[in-house]
C-alpha cells in the first residue's frame, strides 16, 4: 500500500469531518437532531446528535480520494448510508426496535446478495474445518446486527464508543498483518481519521459538545462488522474467524452480560437499563474520565491477550475456548458486582430478590450511585443505553 495515499485519505477524512461538525452543529436544531433533557436524560441543555453524521461525511470524503475501491467497499458505503439515515431518523423520531431490526436485516442481505460476502466458514476448530455454507447467511445477519447494537449499547459515556472503535481498528491491523485487501484497510483508516474530530468535541476539548447519536453507533458497528467478516473469510490474511472476536471483545462481552442479566430478570434483552460496565464503574465511585481510561485499557488488553494466544497456541479451538472462558468470567464478575451495588442501593431487597425483581417495582426511585459519582465530578449520566456522560453543556444561543 502506498503510504502517501493513506496519509491523504486520513487527512481529507479528518478535515472534512471537522468541517461537518461545525456545519451540522448549526443545523441540529432545524433538523430536530437534538438530545433534550428529561426525567431519564438528566443532562444540562440541548446537545446536538450530529457526531455520527459528521463521521460518515468524513469517511465518504476520504473514500473519494481512493479510486481503487472494489465492489464490496462500494456496496458497503452505499448500505452504510442507509443505516446512517436510519440512525438519524431514530434520533429524530425514536423508531421502534422492530423497525430498526427489519431495515438492518434488509440492508445486510443486500450486501450478501450483491457481493457474495458472508460467514461461510469458522475455520479449523479442533482439527475439523467448520464449513457453514448458506447457513452462514443468517449467522452473518445476527453477527452484524449484534455488533451494531453492541456499539450502540457501549455509547454510554463521553468518548467510549469512538475510543473502542479506534482500539478495534488497531487490533484488526495487529491481527491481520500484511493483507491484499487494501480497500478495506483504507476504509478503516478513513473511519478512524473521521472519528478524531468528533472525539475532540465530544470529550469537551472545544466548546459546544455534540453526541454520537444512533447514526454514529450504527455506522461504527456496521463498518467494523463487515470489515471483520471480509478479512476473516479469505486465506490471504492472518485474521482468522475466531481471532475477530478479540478485536471487539469488550463490546461483545458487555452485550452478552447485559442480555443474560436482563433475561434472568424476565425482561426483554433490548430493554434499556443501567447495568452496563460503564454504569457499574461509575456506581463504584470512578469518575467518567477514569472509567473511560479503564475501559480503553481493558479493551486493548483483551486484544493483546487474543493476539498472544493466536500467535502461540496456533489452534482455533484453543483460541475460541479461551475467549468463551474469558467472556464467562466477565459475565459472572460484572453480574455479581451489579447485584452488590443494587443491594446497597435498595437495602430492603435480598440479593436473590434483587436479581429477579430490582428495577421492576413501582417504588420511588432511589438516587443512583453512578449519578452521584457523575455529579460529584461535574458530569451527569442519562438512564438509557444510548446515554452519554459529560460536563454540563454550554447553552447555545442558536437554540
Amino acid at each position: 500500500m502506498h503510504e502517501p495515499r493513506l496519509v491523504l485519505v486520513c487527512l481529507v477524512a479528518a478535515c472534512t469531518s471537522a468541517l461537518a461538525v461545525v456545519v451540522l452543529r448549526r443545523l441540529a436544531v432545524p433538523l430536530g437532531l437534538v438530545d433534550h433533557p428529561d426525567q431519564r436524560k438528566q443532562h444540562v441543555g440541548d446537545v446536538p446528535l450530529v457526531g455520527g453524521l459528521a463521521i460518515f461525511i468524513g469517511v465518504v470524503a476520504g473514500a473519494a480520494c481512493y479510486d481503487k475501491f472494489q465492489g464490496f467497499e462500494q456496496t458497503l458505503l452505499g448500505t452504510a448510508a442507509v443505516l446512517v439515515l436510519l440512525g438519524a431518523l431514530d434520533d429524530r423520531f425514536d423508531l421502534s426496535v422492530r423497525d430498526r431490526l427489519l431495515i438492518q436485516t434488509i440492508v445486510i442481505l443486500m450486501v450478501v446478495a450483491s457481493t457474495g460476502v458472508y460467514i461461510h466458514t469458522l475455520g479449523s476448530i479442533f482439527g475439523h474445518e467448520v464449513i457453514l455454507g448458506w447457513s452462514g447467511v443468517p449467522l452473518t445477519v445476527v453477527a452484524v446486527i449484534g455488533l451494531v447494537n453492541a456499539f450502540n449499547m457501549m455509547d454510554g459515556i463521553d468518548g467510549l464508543a469512538g475510543s473502542l472503535e479506534l482500539v478495534s481498528i488497531a487490533a484488526i491491523i495487529l491481527f491481520a498483518g500484511p493483507t491484499p485487501l487494501h480497500g478495506v484497510i483504507m476504509l478503516l483508516a478513513a473511519l478512524a481519521a473521521a472519528s478524531v474530530p468528533y472525539l475532540v468535541v465530544n470529550l469537551g476539548f472545544t466548546g459546544g459538545k455534540i453526541f454520537l447519536g444512533d447514526a454514529g453507533s450504527m455506522l461504527i458497528g456496521y463498518l467494523l462488522a463487515w470489515t471483520l467478516i471480509r478479512m476473516s473469510q479469505i486465506p490471504q490474511t492472518q485474521l482468522s474467524p475466531v481471532s475477530v472476536l478479540w478485536c471487539v471483545a469488550l463490546p461483545v462481552f458487555d452485550t452478552f452480560a447485559v442480555m443474560y442479566r436482563r433475561m434472568r430478570q424476565g425482561k426483554s434483552p433490548f430493554k434499556p437499563d443501567r447495568g452496563h460496565i460503564h454504569h457499574i464503574l461509575l456506581g463504584a465511585g470512578c469518575g467518567p474520565r477514569a472509567t473511560l481510561a479503564a475501559l480503553i485499557a481493558f479493551a486493548a488488553g483483551l486484544a493483546l491477550i487474543g493476539a498472544f494466544i493466536s500467535s502461540t497456541a496456533h489452534s482455533a479451538g484453543t483460541n475460541l475456548t479461551t475467549f468463551v472462558l474469558a467472556m464467562g468470567a466477565y459475565i459472572v464478575t460484572v453480574t455479581h458486582v451489579w447485584l452488590r451495588q443494587e443491594v446497597r442501593q435498595h437495602g430492603m431487597f435480598t440479593p436473590q430478590r434483587v436479581g429477579a425483581n430490582v428495577l421492576s417495582s413501582g417504588a420511588p426511585r432511589q438516587p443512583d450511585p453512578g449519578e452521584i459519582a457523575g455529579q460529584r465530578h461535574g458530569f451527569v449520566v442519562e438512564a438509557n443505553d444510548e446515554a452519554e456522560v459529560y460536563r454540563p453543556a454550554r447553552r447555545s444561543s442558536r437554540r
